[in-house]
């Protein structure tokens, strides 16, 4: 029968990741500087008993003891981890066999014991040594990462200002609807996109886009998606009605497995808001979009089963009208919302997000996100973006106040 392994002990410990990514010459300065130091236990050995040891067998001794720290070392950055067990256990027998193979050397090579005097002095001196050369070993390791932590740190900054471009917090009124997004990355960067677009006849397209993961490879296939998106939606084909939001889809599917990994796709929430306030909509496999019905004080959820963009090819994705009156709410959130989990593992989920929406539906947009994404914030810690798309339908004295 084929043993098997857990997970944890064929692939290196994640928090050791970053040091494949070190070049092999610097990799050898840390593992020199681990050497040198795990030598002064072949020296120390030596002091402790008497300084008596011949010269040649003190050196194997910290020969062997650097050799064995570099062992440990290599395994631990490059190779899966059951592969310290044979190392180990030849850790635990370390003591008999450096002994017996001192022996050997002393009968070999006809060894004498060296003068206590000498002997200490030289264990010694080369402490002091092998100590100072291990700490510049580690400095000039120290100093490569720092150049590189300080110029991943500049990039990141440099990523952020671009996201913060790229999906600034979106505040508009147009005829018959008011629209508010906001996104808030997990990290420097992130792959959740709000946007809203005037078309040419003057109807408005507002989506919520989520690219699967987050940091800086999501960001770069964010923006790429913002830039399809737009320029896809100022086309004169773009359709009308319903079918401007699948035709969108349809080009999003086809563009995107040409300019992503294989593994990354995107998920999208559309809405056209047509001057007269007809409002349709289109989903490929996002969340719910909640709707709040001011008249009946009621949520109502739309859902649809759909493949995501830019993983398979799908034939088609449909759009459908949606009925909005004076002072309802559209509420979309990304999953980084609804998946936050409390200490003790529980989801927010769709059930609290619900009752939270109804209790603020009546407040102003900028005022609803924030007491989303506050309880949100306080229930869990964010470990994925968090992206909220608002829409209301503007009431008729708020139309003439205008």
């Amino acid at each position: 029968m084929e043993m098997r392994f857990p997970a944890w002990l064929t692939r290196p410990p994640k928090r050791l990741a970053e040091l494949k990514q070190t070049p092999w010459h610097q990799q050898v300065i840390l593992l020199l500087g681990i050497f040198l130091l795990f030598s002064v236990f072949g020296f120390y050995n030596d002091l402790i008993r008497g300084g008596t040891g011949p010269y040649l067998v003190i050196l194997t001794y910290a020969f062997l003891s650097g050799a064995t720290a570099v062992a440990f070392a290599t395994v631990v950055m490059r190779l899966p981890l059951y592969y310290l067990t044979p190392l180990i256990v030849l850790q635990y027998f370390s003591n008999r066999l450096y002994g017996a193979f001192g022996h050997f050397l002393i009968r070999f090579f006809s060894l004498q014991p060296v003068p206590p005097n000498e002997g200490i002095s030289f264990a010694a001196v080369s402490i002091l040594f092998v100590v100072n050369a291990s700490y510049i070993c580690f400095v000039r390791y120290m100093r490569y990462t720092a150049k590189v932590s300080f110029r991943l740190r500049n990039e990141l900054e440099l990523a952020h200002a671009i996201q913060k471009t790229l999906v600034p917090v979106l505040s508009r009124r147009i005829a018959s609807f008011e629209i508010y997004g906001i996104s808030q990355p997990s990290e420097k960067v992130g792959g959740d996109l709000v946007d809203a677009l005037q078309l040419r006849d003057g109807d408005t397209v507002a989506y919520l886009a989520d690219i699967a993961g987050h940091g800086l490879p999501a960001g770069i296939l964010m923006g790429m998606l913002k830039t399809s998106t737009r320029t896809a939606l100022r086309d004169h084909a773009c359709g009308e009605g319903a079918a401007t939001l699948s035709l969108l889809m349809d080009r999003l599917n086809s563009v995107l497995p040409e300019v992503k990994e294989e593994h990354m796709f995107a998920t999208l929430t559309a809405l056209r808001l047509n001057q007269d306030g007809q409002v349709f909509y289109g989903m490929a496999a996002s969340p719910p979009i909640l709707h709040w019905r001011a008249a009946e004080k009621t949520i109502v959820k739309y859902e649809q089963e759909q493949f995501p963009l830019g993983l398979l090819p799908v034939q088609s994705f449909p759009a459908y009208p949606l009925f909005m009156e004076a002072n309802d709410v559209l509420l979309i959130a990304t999953d980084g919302v609804i998946e936050v989990c409390s200490a003790g593992g529980v989801e927010f989920g769709d059930s609290a997000l619900n009752t939270l929406f109804a209790a603020e539906a009546g407040a102003s947009l900028p005022s609803l996100a924030s007491s989303i994404l506050e309880a949100v914030g306080g229930y869990g810690k964010q470990l994925d973006d968090q992206t909220l798309l608002l829409v209301r339908r503007r009431d008729d004295e708020a139309l003439s106040l205008d």
